[in-house]
């Protein structure tokens, strides 16, 4: 086992586990308190696109919603990894003709949609991708239109050096508290600066972002505004079918989540969103395989969410395609086995 990881979630065929996903997870609140670990919550790990919100923060702490007059669809999209649909398309191409910049200023690369009606679809019409059907694409435009706002050059803005990674670099310490110097720095699937820190801060974080009363007032305001797009358009935030979509229409206000790369999942739970007093709570979890299907991801984040009393038994149920305990079914529809946890959360 890699050090660190415990059984996260497994996958039965027969009375036999043929399989097993390790994990590590880590339940923090906006005080720091950490109410709940699996694994080593000190394990540091990438977040990946569990980062956007951050990378969102120093471009609306700044006042550039207002400045470019962005619409709730708009900041939600900068922290998507969106499914690459008509409508996400439209979205980032009116948030460029207000910010004055276009599709050749993106530097994120292109693929095929996510959403694999929008690919089909563009396969039969023999239409290419563009940088725009590119799940960061409104991540990449927030960022040309924080270089913009700042008067810093279009063309350099992903290198680190640039005034923009280096805000987004040091607003992603503070609120995680940790310093800069002790992230670790790769480069994104998108050619961005990514993140890797110990679990236990990319938690924090999260609860920081859900809550209004542990930072400075200006940062609490841009915080409250980038979740409550989140919260309001999830369907910029992923999209058909997506789990970050689904449980965030599920949850209607009292949770928002980001998914990333490679078995990373960050949620927040809003102050109240356990009990009336309840305090804000972040949860990060990482999958040590990469978890490629989701099925892992998915069902340790609804366990955790269930034994938090996050979710009512018939949010669950909403919840039900993704887990957390599912029957499994060979291309005859027999039952072959299940995928369920593999771990009970102590919370005493």
């Amino acid at each position: 086992m890699t050090s660190g990881y415990q059984p996260f979630f497994e996958v039965t065929r027969g009375q036999i586990v043929e399989s097993v996903h390790f994990g590590v997870a880590a339940i923090v609140d906006a005080h720091g308190r950490m109410l709940a670990h699996l694994g080593d919550p000190y394990k540091v790990a990438f977040l990946r696109s569990t980062a956007k919100p951050f990378q969102t923060l120093p471009f609306i702490e700044y006042g550039g919603h207002e400045k470019y007059n962005l619409e709730t669809r708009e900041i939600a999209i900068m922290c998507a990894s969106h499914s690459g649909t008509d409508e996400h398309v439209a979205t980032v191409q009116a948030m460029q003709a207000k910010i004055g910049i276009n599709v050749d200023d993106l530097m994120c690369g292109m693929h095929y949609p996510y959403d694999p009606v929008t690919s089909d679809a563009m396969k039969m019409r023999g239409e290419a991708p563009t940088p725009y059907r590119h799940n960061c694409s409104g991540k990449h435009t927030g960022m040309l239109a924080y270089a913009k706002m700042l008067g810093e050059p279009l063309e350099t803005y992903l290198d680190l050096e640039h005034p923009v990674q280096q805000n987004i670099l040091s607003e992603l310490a503070e609120i995680c508290d940790i310093a800069a110097e002790k992230i670790e720095i790769g480069i994104d699937g998108c050619s961005a600066p990514n993140f890797a820190m110990p679990l236990y801060n990319a938690a924090l974080g999260y609860a920081r972002l859900s809550d209004l009363h542990t930072l400075p007032s200006p940062r609490a305001k841009a915080c409250e505004t980038i979740t409550c797009a989140m919260m309001a358009r999830p369907d910029m935030v992923g999209g058909p079918g997506r789990f970050d979509t689904l449980l965030m229409q599920t949850a209607k206000g009292r949770i928002f989540t980001k998914a990333g790369a490679e078995g990373y999942q960050g949620i927040g739970l809003l102050p109240g969103a356990l009990s009336a007093d309840s305090p804000a709570v972040g949860i990060a979890i990482k999958i040590s395989d990469g978890d490629p299907s989701g099925r892992a991801r998915h069902g340790v984040a609804l366990t955790i969410l269930q034994a938090l009393g996050a979710l009512s038994s018939a949010e669950l149920q909403e919840m039900a395609a993704f887990g957390p305990q599912k029957q499994l079914y060979n291309y005859r529809k027999i039952n072959v086995g299940q995928s369920r946890p593999a771990f009970q959360l102590d919370l005493s």
